[in-house]
C-alpha cells in the first residue's frame, strides 16, 4: 500500500467539496435509479484504479440494492447474468465516457442508441453528469493516494 501524499485537494480548497457535493444532489434529484448511479461509478472507479471509490462505490450499491453477485461482477458485467438490460446500457456508457482517449470515436453511437432508449435527455444527462463526477474524485483522489476508508 502507498503512502498518501497529500490531503484530498477538493477538502483543502474550502469551496470545492460543498460544490461537488450539491453536484451529487442534483444528480440523485433526477430520480435515475441510485443502483444504476453506484454501479457506474463503481465499474468507472475501477477503471481508473480509485481504492476509496471503489471501496465507497461497493457500499453504496449496496445500499441502494445491488447484490452480492452485482458488485463483485461489475468489472465483467458483460459475461454475468446478474444486469438488467438498463444497467448494461448504463455500464457501457460507463466505460465509453471513462476511456475516451481509447477510441477515434469515444462513445460509439451504437453505446449512445442503446443508453437512449432505457434514458430519457434527463435521466442521460444525470448518468453522464455522474460519470463525469466520479472521473473527477478518481481524478482527485488516485495522484494523491487516497486510502480507502479514510473518509
Amino acid at each position: 500500500m502507498r503512502t498518501e501524499r497529500m490531503p484530498n485537494p477538493a477538502m483543502l480548497v474550502p469551496e470545492a467539496m460543498p460544490a461537488l457535493m450539491a453536484l451529487n444532489s442534483a444528480i440523485t434529484a433526477t430520480g435515475v435509479d441510485g443502483r444504476v448511479l453506484a454501479l457506474s461509478h463503481l465499474r468507472a472507479s475501477q477503471i481508473n484504479g480509485c481504492g476509496p471509490c471503489v471501496a465507497g462505490g461497493a457500499q453504496q450499491a449496496r445500499r441502494h440494492g445491488a447484490t452480492d453477485d452485482q458488485v463483485h461482477a461489475v468489472a465483467a458485467w458483460r459475461d454475468t447474468p446478474w444486469f438488467s438490460d438498463e444497467e448494461r446500457a448504463a455500464l457501457a456508457l460507463t466505460e465509453a465516457v471513462t476511456r475516451l482517449a481509447d477510441q477515434a470515436d469515444p462513445v460509439p453511437d451504437q453505446v449512445w442508441d442503446v443508453a437512449a432508449t432505457y434514458f430519457d435527455q434527463k435521466e442521460l444527462a444525470a448518468l453522464l453528469l455522474n460519470i463525469a463526477m466520479t472521473n473527477a474524485f478518481n481524478r482527485l483522489n488516485a495522484p494523491t493516494r487516497q486510502q480507502a476508508g479514510n473518509w
